[in-house]
Protein backbone atom coordinates (compact mmCIF):
# COMPACT_ATOMS: atom_id res chain seq x y z
CA UNK A 1 0.00 0.00 0.00
CA UNK A 2 1.34 3.55 -0.90
CA UNK A 3 0.74 6.06 2.24
CA UNK A 4 1.31 9.49 1.63
CA UNK A 5 1.38 11.22 4.73
CA UNK A 6 2.36 15.31 5.44
CA UNK A 7 4.21 15.39 8.13
CA UNK A 8 4.31 18.86 10.37
CA UNK A 9 7.01 18.83 12.71
CA UNK A 10 6.37 22.17 14.14
CA UNK A 11 8.61 23.68 17.03
CA UNK A 12 10.79 22.79 20.04
CA UNK A 13 11.09 19.09 20.33
CA UNK A 14 8.76 18.36 17.18
CA UNK A 15 11.09 18.06 14.53
CA UNK A 16 13.43 15.31 16.69
CA UNK A 17 10.06 13.69 17.84
CA UNK A 18 8.65 13.66 14.36
CA UNK A 19 12.15 12.53 12.95
CA UNK A 20 12.21 9.24 15.31
CA UNK A 21 8.48 8.10 14.22
CA UNK A 22 9.28 8.50 10.43
CA UNK A 23 11.99 6.02 10.91
CA UNK A 24 9.72 3.69 12.88
CA UNK A 25 7.27 4.21 9.59
CA UNK A 26 10.02 3.55 7.42
CA UNK A 27 10.55 0.12 9.06
CA UNK A 28 6.70 -1.12 9.32
CA UNK A 29 7.09 -0.08 5.39
CA UNK A 30 10.31 -2.20 4.93
CA UNK A 31 8.69 -5.47 6.77
CA UNK A 32 5.33 -4.87 5.58
CA UNK A 33 6.17 -4.39 2.25
CA UNK A 34 4.46 -0.68 1.93
CA UNK A 35 5.69 2.72 0.60
CA UNK A 36 5.75 5.44 2.74
CA UNK A 37 5.21 8.66 1.43
CA UNK A 38 6.39 11.78 3.49
CA UNK A 39 5.96 15.96 2.77
CA UNK A 40 6.95 18.38 5.14
CA UNK A 41 5.04 21.48 6.23
CA UNK A 42 5.70 24.38 8.31
CA UNK A 43 2.89 25.42 11.16
CA UNK A 44 3.23 26.78 14.18
CA UNK A 45 6.32 29.58 15.38
CA UNK A 46 7.95 28.42 12.75
CA UNK A 47 5.70 29.61 10.25
CA UNK A 48 5.43 32.73 11.81
CA UNK A 49 8.89 33.21 11.48
CA UNK A 50 8.75 32.15 7.56
CA UNK A 51 5.78 33.92 6.23
CA UNK A 52 4.27 35.87 9.34
CA UNK A 53 1.51 33.83 10.03
CA UNK A 54 0.72 30.53 12.28
CA UNK A 55 -0.73 28.82 8.98
CA UNK A 56 -0.57 28.71 5.52
CA UNK A 57 -3.05 27.78 2.98
CA UNK A 58 0.10 26.00 1.03
CA UNK A 59 -0.24 24.01 4.55
CA UNK A 60 -3.80 23.30 4.42
CA UNK A 61 -3.81 22.27 0.80
CA UNK A 62 -0.63 19.54 1.74
CA UNK A 63 -2.62 18.30 4.36
CA UNK A 64 -5.89 17.94 2.49
CA UNK A 65 -4.02 16.14 -0.31
CA UNK A 66 -2.73 14.05 2.01
CA UNK A 67 -4.02 10.40 3.55
CA UNK A 68 -3.36 11.79 6.85
CA UNK A 69 -1.16 14.28 8.94
CA UNK A 70 1.49 13.23 11.55
CA UNK A 71 2.50 16.58 13.49
CA UNK A 72 4.96 17.14 16.06
CA UNK A 73 4.31 19.79 18.40
CA UNK A 74 3.22 23.25 18.22
CA UNK A 75 4.54 26.76 19.86
CA UNK A 76 6.95 28.19 22.50
CA UNK A 77 7.62 29.58 25.78
CA UNK A 78 5.13 31.65 26.27
CA UNK A 79 6.60 34.54 28.90
CA UNK A 80 9.57 34.79 26.58
CA UNK A 81 9.16 33.80 22.83
CA UNK A 82 8.02 36.66 20.62
CA UNK A 83 5.39 34.61 19.09
CA UNK A 84 3.14 35.64 22.35
CA UNK A 85 3.66 39.38 22.02
CA UNK A 86 1.68 38.53 18.54
CA UNK A 87 -2.28 39.46 18.80
CA UNK A 88 -4.00 35.88 19.34
CA UNK A 89 -5.01 35.16 16.24
CA UNK A 90 -1.41 35.23 14.97
CA UNK A 91 -0.23 32.99 17.64
CA UNK A 92 1.30 29.64 17.08
CA UNK A 93 -1.85 27.66 18.57
CA UNK A 94 -4.21 29.56 16.10
CA UNK A 95 -2.53 27.36 14.02
CA UNK A 96 -4.07 24.52 15.79
CA UNK A 97 -7.78 25.46 15.83
CA UNK A 98 -7.01 26.40 12.11
CA UNK A 99 -6.08 23.37 10.62
CA UNK A 100 -8.66 21.50 12.54
CA UNK A 101 -11.47 24.04 11.02
CA UNK A 102 -10.19 23.45 7.62
CA UNK A 103 -9.78 19.66 7.60
CA UNK A 104 -12.87 19.24 9.78
CA UNK A 105 -11.08 17.53 12.52
CA UNK A 106 -14.05 17.47 15.27
CA UNK A 107 -13.01 14.28 17.35
CA UNK A 108 -10.14 13.98 19.45
CA UNK A 109 -9.08 10.39 20.84
CA UNK A 110 -6.39 10.83 23.32
CA UNK A 111 -6.05 7.31 25.09
CA UNK A 112 -4.21 7.22 28.53
CA UNK A 113 -2.84 3.59 29.41
CA UNK A 114 -0.96 2.88 32.42
CA UNK A 115 1.94 0.43 31.30
CA UNK A 116 2.92 -2.38 33.53
CA UNK A 117 6.45 -1.62 33.23
CA UNK A 118 5.60 2.29 34.14
CA UNK A 119 3.24 1.79 37.49
CA UNK A 120 6.20 2.60 39.70
CA UNK A 121 5.83 6.55 38.01
CA UNK A 122 2.11 6.43 38.11
CA UNK A 123 1.67 9.68 40.92
CA UNK A 124 -1.32 7.62 42.23
CA UNK A 125 -1.90 5.43 45.18
CA UNK A 126 -0.14 2.02 45.02
CA UNK A 127 -3.66 0.06 44.98
CA UNK A 128 -4.95 2.40 41.48
CA UNK A 129 -1.42 1.88 40.14
CA UNK A 130 -1.61 -2.07 40.33
CA UNK A 131 -4.89 -1.83 39.51
CA UNK A 132 -3.89 -0.05 36.38
CA UNK A 133 -6.40 1.66 33.58
CA UNK A 134 -6.83 1.82 29.94
CA UNK A 135 -9.18 4.78 29.00
CA UNK A 136 -9.93 6.76 25.89
CA UNK A 137 -10.96 10.75 26.09
CA UNK A 138 -13.07 11.80 23.32
CA UNK A 139 -13.50 15.40 23.32
CA UNK A 140 -15.20 17.24 20.69
CA UNK A 141 -12.82 19.78 19.10
CA UNK A 142 -14.32 22.19 16.55
CA UNK A 143 -16.91 23.48 18.93
CA UNK A 144 -17.71 24.98 22.05
CA UNK A 145 -16.31 27.80 23.65
CA UNK A 146 -12.52 27.83 22.38
CA UNK A 147 -14.38 28.69 18.64
CA UNK A 148 -17.65 30.95 20.12
CA UNK A 149 -17.66 34.73 19.39
CA UNK A 150 -14.80 36.16 22.12
CA UNK A 151 -14.43 39.92 22.62
CA UNK A 152 -12.81 42.25 25.14
CA UNK A 153 -14.79 46.00 25.54
CA UNK A 154 -15.51 48.74 28.20
CA UNK A 155 -18.44 48.09 29.95
CA UNK A 156 -19.71 50.84 32.90
CA UNK A 157 -16.14 52.18 32.89
CA UNK A 158 -14.07 48.96 33.11
CA UNK A 159 -12.91 45.73 30.41
CA UNK A 160 -15.04 43.27 30.44
CA UNK A 161 -14.36 39.81 28.35
CA UNK A 162 -16.98 37.53 27.28
CA UNK A 163 -16.46 34.15 25.66
CA UNK A 164 -19.40 32.67 24.17
CA UNK A 165 -20.20 28.75 24.28
CA UNK A 166 -21.93 27.49 21.57
CA UNK A 167 -22.74 24.35 20.09
CA UNK A 168 -25.46 22.93 17.73
CA UNK A 169 -27.00 19.40 18.17
CA UNK A 170 -25.30 18.44 15.20
CA UNK A 171 -21.99 18.91 16.30
CA UNK A 172 -22.83 16.82 19.87
CA UNK A 173 -24.37 13.86 17.82
CA UNK A 174 -21.43 13.14 15.44
CA UNK A 175 -19.31 13.23 18.34
CA UNK A 176 -21.48 10.88 20.60
CA UNK A 177 -21.92 8.59 17.27
CA UNK A 178 -18.17 8.26 17.20
CA UNK A 179 -17.58 7.31 21.06
CA UNK A 180 -20.41 5.32 20.72
CA UNK A 181 -18.68 3.58 17.84
CA UNK A 182 -15.74 2.85 19.09
CA UNK A 183 -16.41 1.81 22.68
CA UNK A 184 -18.05 -1.17 20.77
CA UNK A 185 -14.72 -2.25 19.72
CA UNK A 186 -13.21 -1.39 23.66
CA UNK A 187 -15.07 -2.45 26.71
CA UNK A 188 -18.69 -0.98 25.75
CA UNK A 189 -18.89 1.82 28.34
CA UNK A 190 -19.15 5.78 27.67
CA UNK A 191 -19.12 7.87 29.89
CA UNK A 192 -20.35 11.23 29.05
CA UNK A 193 -19.06 14.14 30.99
CA UNK A 194 -20.70 17.69 31.12
CA UNK A 195 -21.97 20.39 33.70
CA UNK A 196 -25.82 19.82 33.39
CA UNK A 197 -26.47 21.09 36.61
CA UNK A 198 -25.35 24.89 35.16
CA UNK A 199 -25.06 25.09 31.54
CA UNK A 200 -27.48 25.13 28.75
CA UNK A 201 -25.29 23.71 26.65
CA UNK A 202 -24.47 21.38 28.70
CA UNK A 203 -28.58 19.96 29.02
CA UNK A 204 -28.61 19.85 25.22
CA UNK A 205 -25.38 17.97 25.04
CA UNK A 206 -26.64 15.05 27.92
CA UNK A 207 -30.01 15.37 26.09
CA UNK A 208 -28.61 14.32 22.59
CA UNK A 209 -26.04 11.98 24.01
CA UNK A 210 -29.21 9.88 25.25
CA UNK A 211 -30.96 10.26 22.21
CA UNK A 212 -27.60 8.68 20.10
CA UNK A 213 -27.52 6.05 23.24
CA UNK A 214 -30.67 4.11 22.29
CA UNK A 215 -29.20 3.09 18.93
CA UNK A 216 -25.96 1.26 20.73
CA UNK A 217 -28.25 -0.95 23.47
CA UNK A 218 -24.92 -2.88 24.15
CA UNK A 219 -23.12 0.01 25.22
CA UNK A 220 -23.39 1.61 28.71
CA UNK A 221 -23.95 5.28 29.09
CA UNK A 222 -23.15 7.32 32.60
CA UNK A 223 -23.12 10.75 32.95
CA UNK A 224 -20.80 12.17 35.27
CA UNK A 225 -20.15 16.03 36.11
CA UNK A 226 -16.96 17.85 35.33
CA UNK A 227 -15.82 18.37 38.67
CA UNK A 228 -16.75 14.46 40.01
CA UNK A 229 -15.05 13.52 36.40
CA UNK A 230 -11.69 15.29 37.40
CA UNK A 231 -11.85 13.81 41.16
CA UNK A 232 -12.45 10.54 40.08
CA UNK A 233 -10.31 10.50 37.67
CA UNK A 234 -7.25 10.31 40.06
CA UNK A 235 -9.28 8.37 43.02
CA UNK A 236 -10.16 5.26 40.52
CA UNK A 237 -8.99 5.98 36.96
CA UNK A 238 -9.88 2.10 36.19
CA UNK A 239 -13.32 2.71 36.31
CA UNK A 240 -13.48 4.58 32.54
CA UNK A 241 -13.22 2.84 29.58
CA UNK A 242 -14.88 5.54 26.83
CA UNK A 243 -15.14 9.06 28.07
CA UNK A 244 -17.27 11.58 26.12
CA UNK A 245 -17.46 15.29 26.41
CA UNK A 246 -17.10 18.62 24.81
CA UNK A 247 -14.03 21.11 23.88
CA UNK A 248 -12.80 22.38 27.05
CA UNK A 249 -13.33 20.04 29.00
CA UNK A 250 -12.19 17.73 26.94
CA UNK A 251 -8.89 19.74 26.95
CA UNK A 252 -8.31 20.14 30.82
CA UNK A 253 -9.43 16.14 31.29
CA UNK A 254 -7.13 14.65 28.78
CA UNK A 255 -4.01 16.97 30.29
CA UNK A 256 -5.41 14.90 33.93
CA UNK A 257 -5.65 11.74 32.52
CA UNK A 258 -2.23 11.86 30.88
CA UNK A 259 -0.14 12.99 34.06
CA UNK A 260 -2.00 9.95 35.80
CA UNK A 261 0.06 7.84 33.57
CA UNK A 262 3.47 8.67 34.62
CA UNK A 263 4.59 10.94 31.59
CA UNK A 264 2.58 12.63 29.35
CA UNK A 265 5.68 12.16 26.49
CA UNK A 266 4.00 8.25 26.66
CA UNK A 267 0.54 9.37 24.86
CA UNK A 268 -0.75 9.85 21.58
CA UNK A 269 -3.72 11.53 19.44
CA UNK A 270 -5.68 11.15 16.76
CA UNK A 271 -7.92 14.02 15.72
CA UNK A 272 -10.81 12.15 13.10
CA UNK A 273 -13.26 13.82 10.26
CA UNK A 274 -15.87 12.34 9.13
CA UNK A 275 -13.66 9.57 6.77
CA UNK A 276 -10.59 8.00 7.59
CA UNK A 277 -8.66 11.13 7.29
CA UNK A 278 -7.14 12.09 10.29
CA UNK A 279 -4.24 14.44 12.20
CA UNK A 280 -2.01 12.45 14.08
CA UNK A 281 0.00 14.01 17.07
CA UNK A 282 1.23 13.50 21.04
CA UNK A 283 -1.07 14.96 23.55
CA UNK A 284 2.51 16.99 25.06
CA UNK A 285 3.33 19.78 24.34
CA UNK A 286 6.73 21.52 22.55
CA UNK A 287 8.78 21.55 25.32
CA UNK A 288 11.04 24.74 23.91
CA UNK A 289 13.33 23.87 27.24
CA UNK A 290 14.70 20.85 25.74
CA UNK A 291 14.91 21.04 22.19
CA UNK A 292 18.04 19.98 20.17
CA UNK A 293 19.10 18.06 23.42
CA UNK A 294 18.34 14.63 22.31
CA UNK A 295 16.45 14.00 25.47
CA UNK A 296 12.60 14.10 24.30
CA UNK A 297 10.78 11.17 24.80
CA UNK A 298 9.63 9.98 20.94
CA UNK A 299 7.20 7.24 22.20
CA UNK A 300 4.06 9.58 22.10
CA UNK A 301 4.94 10.44 18.32
CA UNK A 302 5.79 7.13 17.46
CA UNK A 303 2.39 5.76 19.25
CA UNK A 304 0.77 8.46 17.34
CA UNK A 305 1.57 6.80 14.35
CA UNK A 306 0.46 3.55 15.07
CA UNK A 307 -2.93 5.20 15.64
CA UNK A 308 -2.59 6.81 12.54
CA UNK A 309 -1.83 3.20 10.95
CA UNK A 310 -5.01 1.54 12.61
CA UNK A 311 -7.73 4.25 12.19
CA UNK A 312 -7.15 5.75 8.73
CA UNK A 313 -4.92 2.89 7.02
CA UNK A 314 -6.84 0.23 8.46
CA UNK A 315 -3.44 -1.64 9.40
CA UNK A 316 -3.79 -3.49 12.58
CA UNK A 317 -1.27 -5.88 12.10
CA UNK A 318 1.46 -2.82 11.49
CA UNK A 319 0.25 -1.51 14.37
CA UNK A 320 0.04 -3.97 16.49
CA UNK A 321 3.95 -3.90 15.53
CA UNK A 322 4.84 -0.74 16.60
CA UNK A 323 2.90 -0.74 20.14
CA UNK A 324 4.38 -4.37 21.02
CA UNK A 325 7.99 -2.20 19.99
CA UNK A 326 7.28 -0.10 22.74
CA UNK A 327 6.30 -2.73 25.55
CA UNK A 328 9.17 -4.60 24.64
CA UNK A 329 11.63 -1.69 25.04
CA UNK A 330 10.23 -1.06 28.16
CA UNK A 331 10.37 -4.42 29.39
CA UNK A 332 13.88 -4.54 28.45
CA UNK A 333 14.37 -1.21 31.20
CA UNK A 334 15.07 1.65 28.24
CA UNK A 335 13.99 4.72 29.53
CA UNK A 336 14.23 8.24 28.62
CA UNK A 337 15.00 11.31 30.96
CA UNK A 338 10.84 11.80 31.61
CA UNK A 339 10.66 7.97 32.69
CA UNK A 340 13.43 7.30 34.92
CA UNK A 341 11.54 9.28 38.04
CA UNK A 342 13.51 8.57 41.28
CA UNK A 343 14.92 5.25 39.91
CA UNK A 344 18.26 3.61 41.29
CA UNK A 345 21.25 3.96 38.87
CA UNK A 346 21.67 1.13 37.21
CA UNK A 347 17.80 -0.07 37.73
CA UNK A 348 17.12 1.15 33.94
CA UNK A 349 18.86 1.86 30.96
CA UNK A 350 18.80 5.88 30.14
CA UNK A 351 18.40 6.74 26.33
CA UNK A 352 17.83 9.66 23.93
CA UNK A 353 15.70 10.48 21.50
CA UNK A 354 16.90 8.99 18.84
CA UNK A 355 18.65 6.06 20.75
CA UNK A 356 14.90 5.20 21.54
CA UNK A 357 13.84 5.71 17.60
CA UNK A 358 16.39 3.06 16.89
CA UNK A 359 15.86 0.76 19.60
CA UNK A 360 12.24 1.01 18.33
CA UNK A 361 13.17 0.52 14.82
CA UNK A 362 14.72 -2.59 15.75
CA UNK A 363 11.87 -4.45 17.06
CA UNK A 364 9.55 -3.52 14.68
CA UNK A 365 8.87 -7.29 13.66
CA UNK A 366 6.47 -9.30 11.24
CA UNK A 367 3.24 -10.38 13.19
Amino acid sequence: MKLNITCIPGDGIGPEIVAQAKKVLNKVALVYDHEMNFRDVLMGGCSIDAYGVPLTQETIDAAKAADAVLMGSIGGNTSTSPWYKLEPSKRPEAGLLGIRKALGLFANLRPAYLYPQLKEACPLKEEAAVKGFDMLIMRELTGGLYFGERYTKEVDGELTATDTLVYKESEIRRIAIKAFEVARKRRKSVISVDKANVLDSSRLWRKVVEEVAKDYPDVALEHMLVDNCAMQLVRDPAQFDVVLTENMFGDILSDEASMITGSIGMLPSASLNDSSFGLYEPSHGSAPDIAGKDIANPIATVLSAAMMLRYTFNLDKEADSIENAVRKVLEEGYRTTDLMGSANEGEFKKVGCREMGDLLVERILYL
